[in-house]
């Protein structure tokens, strides 16, 4: 009778056969990271892509290595998402990109990627309230009045944006469509500049993020008419939302997303997810985030994916109804 084996022996023996057959990106992924991982911001900083980018950041350094932030603003998000096609498919360099990033397929004539088959969405980040602000010398404080104001004077009221193709000026076209009036607008080269002329009465109105526009509603320098979340903000308890005021099926959030190369292991991808989807559901982190306007979501890869497929083809149809295209 042969002799028996160490328990120990069988031990190693079953840890070294189960180690070999796992798949080598199961091993990679249950190694990741072993050295620091970028987060690629496309925007500059301190702005709400900025303030996000920088919380997924510091959340995902729960998986044991440093992550560092890096702005990388310009052309509506291109300049920065292009170079996570110039590293490996190996979730070192992830992007954290904005609205635009769906948008960009359909204003541009000629992309240098394509969306959907050159990045994987790790996580549908969050949600972005915007507000409708107007000048307070406009007569008019409810959506439903600015509605009859606007369709008393097609094309008189001017509504400013950051840009032709940004995802205000497409919240303004998204808005015309669904109340069914006609609002001239006016494309800025970013947002500071179109609300000062809001302020100042140049402009009529705009979409402004939450974070940038409660001070000054609350000081009486723009009057908000509606916001774009579910529920209204508490530091605006008196501003309701689109749906409260006729507008239910409007959808003039913005929102923010995690993307990564494709290519990169799908266990990689599906860890990151995981520990940005912990990260949002930190009592602390959506204290914040609300306190901002923002709504977190954290969602995980495969619904993330599907909700990026579905904001290109909306924003799509957006475009074509606009008549607009980038060079």
């Amino acid at each position: 009778m042969p002799p028996q084996k160490p328990k120990k022996a069988w031990a190693a023996l079953t840890v070294a056969t189960l180690a070999c057959a796992a798949s080598p990106s199961a091993i990679a992924a249950d190694l990741y990271p072993t050295k620091p991982v970028t987060v690629m911001i496309a925007s500059t900083p301190g702005g709400i892509l900025d303030v996000v980018g920088r919380i997924v950041a510091h959340g995902l350094e729960k998986m044991g290595q440093p992550v560092i932030p890096q702005n990388q603003p310009g052309a509506g998000g291109l300049i920065g998402t292009q170079t996570l096609l110039r590293v490996p498919a190996d979730g070192y360099l992830l992007g954290m990109v904005a609205t635009s990033h769906a948008i960009n397929p359909s204003v541009y004539t000629t992309m240098p990627y394509d969306t959907l088959r050159d990045f994987t969405t790790v996580s549908h980040a969050v949600n972005v309230t915007n507000l409708l602000v107007v000048n307070p010398s406009v007569p008019a404080r409810t959506v439903q009045e600015f509605i009859a104001l606007a369709k008393a004077k097609p094309n008189e009221l001017s509504c400013g944006s950051a840009g032709n193709g940004q995802s205000n000026h497409l919240s303004l076209e998204l808005f015309n469509t669904a109340a069914g009036i006609k609002l001239a607008h006016v494309p800025y080269k970013g947002s500071a500049q179109a609300m000062a002329d809001v302020m100042g009465g140049s402009l009529t109105c705009m979409f402004v993020d939450a974070l940038t526009a409660t001070p000054l509603v609350i000081d009486g320098k723009l009057t908000a008419l509606a916001s774009t979340s579910a529920t209204r903000l508490s530091a605006l308890p008196n501003v309701p939302t689109f749906a409260e005021s006729g507008i239910p099926n409007f959808a003039g959030s913005s929102w923010l997303a995690l993307v990564v190369r494709s290519g990169t292991p799908k266990e990689v991808v599906d860890k990151i997810g995981e520990t940005v989807s912990q990260t949002f559901n930190e009592p602390e982190v959506r204290q914040r985030l609300a306190n901002m306007g923002i709504e977190p979501i954290g969602a995980l890869p495969e619904p993330s994916g599907k909700f990026m497929e579905a904001e290109i083809k909306r924003y799509a149809v957006a475009v074509k109804t606009a008549g607009m295209k980038l060079d």
